[in-house]
């Protein structure tokens, strides 16, 4: 399979994972569907344009290809009839609905780190290690950072168990396996990824988070 046709797939993998975290945030605040459509596909091409803003990459990738929007959009729909039928089940199996939704954010972030990096390389700027993993991190949380402001709550990046850091550790990983040519440029994606997915599962399983004040009284 041709690299550019693996990264494709890997960013369309992507845009589903993100626009269904995005459809169920909107499900839990009673939005309407098209609360949810907006929702979910800000979700998951938000962080790709704040990216291509910053790379100069203009007009950004998710308007050249509708492609992506459209995915977003068609997974929001399939997502939000589908809950709208089984809401009921959903709520008598909330722990393990929880944890699907937890894997694909996990791997929604996994798969736009690394395609953060690859933006970054495409359009000059692979030898800045900096800006490549200032815009692989952004893509990552910049769409459920947006999502979760639309919600109105506080951004998931700024409480939850390593979300940012898992992005940072994993980007660090993969631009440095390409600056080193250690493996293969699809190895090496996989790995970059593989690391993000895993240290976010671990942090899950483990309730891992990072230090904060919580004992200050008034």
């Amino acid at each position: 399979m041709h690299l550019d046709t693996v990264f494709f797939v890997i960013e369309i993998i992507g845009t589903v994972a993100f626009a269904i975290t995005g459809v169920i945030t909107a499900i839990e605040k009673k939005f309407d569907i098209l609360g949810a459509i907006v929702l979910g596909t800000v979700t998951a091409v938000g962080g790709g344009i704040l990216r291509d803003i910053i790379l100069g990459y203009l007009p950004p990738l998710a308007f050249r290809n509708p492609v992506y929007a459209l995915t977003a959009i068609i997974t929001s729909v399939s997502v939000f009839v589908l809950a709208y039928f089984t809401g009921k089940k959903i709520v008598r199996h909330f722990d393990i609905y929880s944890q699907v939704i937890n894997f694909f954010d996990s791997l929604g972030l996994a798969v736009f780190v690394v395609a953060g990096i690859n933006t970054a390389r495409e359009c000059g700027f692979g030898d800045n290690a900096f800006l490549s993993l200032f815009v692989a991190v952004l893509t990552g949380v910049g769409g459920g950072m947006l999502r979760d402001i639309l919600a109105g709550r506080v951004p998931k990046i700024l409480r939850r168990r390593v979300y940012a850091l898992a992005a940072i550790l994993g980007g660090l990983i993969y631009y440095y396996l390409l600056e080193f040519g250690i493996f293969p440029e699809t190895v090496s994606m996989l790995i970059g990824a593989g690391s993000v997915l895993v240290i976010r599962i671990l942090a899950t399983v483990f309730r891992w988070n990072l230090p904060s004040i919580s004992n200050i009284e008034e």
